[in-house]
């Protein structure tokens, strides 16, 4: 067997990634006894890995990073989380003041916020999703601008170059949608990748964006990278994600709203 003490540096990522297979989280300061090495040198190790999307850092020390399972269609998003996503929903509504305009995203739990907004007046909703659409359609108090684009069956929303174009001619006061995954070192990520370009034109509209995503999205790495966390102002999740998790969050600038 190897002593521990004579690894070198890969071989030492190597054995934590087998530890965090074990166990949910290791620290800088065990990691300094298992190895006899310094602070500096167990923190390289964990931040090698967190570039590799290995392992998640949290003040500390790390956990490891969770792949986010592919999504299923939106339609049937809506019938899963039921109460977490009006909680966060109703918590993200409260954000938006009359008057205000505001980018909707698409999925399911932006579908909830479009239906807390309808009694909300002289708001200008843009949106990408035609079920926020349909949602919002009769509410004669909002003004409602539709990006259109390619048409996406699985999610009911529209991405593409004509939604990215159409991004380019607006701008918001707020952009409110949900994501995919999230994590620490390798941000916002989704999984479809020819969606990317439209989620980033999207994040560009809004001089605030909120994302909101229950707490099995937190902690998770999906396939296409959209933004880093720094794109992120506003977290509003629910309760249940790793406290440190959101921790390292507020660290790192974003308001995390937890309901």
């Amino acid at each position: 067997m190897t002593d521990l003490k004579s690894m070198t540096g890969v071989e030492r990522q190597e054995y934590i990634l087998q530890l965090l297979a074990h166990q949910p989280r290791v620290t800088v300061g065990y990691l300094c006894s298992l190895f006899d090495v310094s602070e500096a040198t167990a923190r390289r190790d964990l931040e090698a890995l967190a570039e590799q999307g290995k392992v998640q850092r949290v003040h500390g020390g790390a956990v490891a990073t969770r792949q986010a399972p592919p999504e299923p269609p939106v339609l049937l998003r809506s019938n899963q989380m039921i109460e977490e996503k009006k909680r966060i929903a109703h918590a993200a509504a409260e954000l938006v003041h009359d008057g205000e305009t505001i980018f909707l995203g698409s999925g399911s739990t932006a579908l909830e916020v479009a239906q807390e907004l309808k009694s909300r007046q002289n708001l200008t909703v843009i949106t990408n999703s035609l079920l926020v659409s349909n949602a919002l359609a009769g509410v004669q108090a909002i003004t409602l601008i539709n990006t259109g684009g390619i048409f996406r069956h699985s999610e009911l929303s529209f991405i593409g170059h004509i939604a990215e174009q159409a991004l380019v001619e607006l701008r918001a006061d707020k952009v409110i949608m949900g994501i995919h995954a999230i994590d620490i070192e390798q941000g916002l990520t989704n999984d479809y990748l020819p969606e990317t370009m439209t989620d980033r034109a999207i994040l560009r509209v809004g001089r605030q964006v909120i994302i909101v995503a229950d707490h099995t999205k937190l902690g998770c790495v999906s396939t296409a990278f959209v933004a880093p966390i720094t794109a992120m102002h506003t977290l509003v999740t629910s309760n249940g994600a790793p406290s440190s998790l959101l921790d390292e969050l507020r660290e790192r600038g974003v308001r995390v709203i937890a309901v």
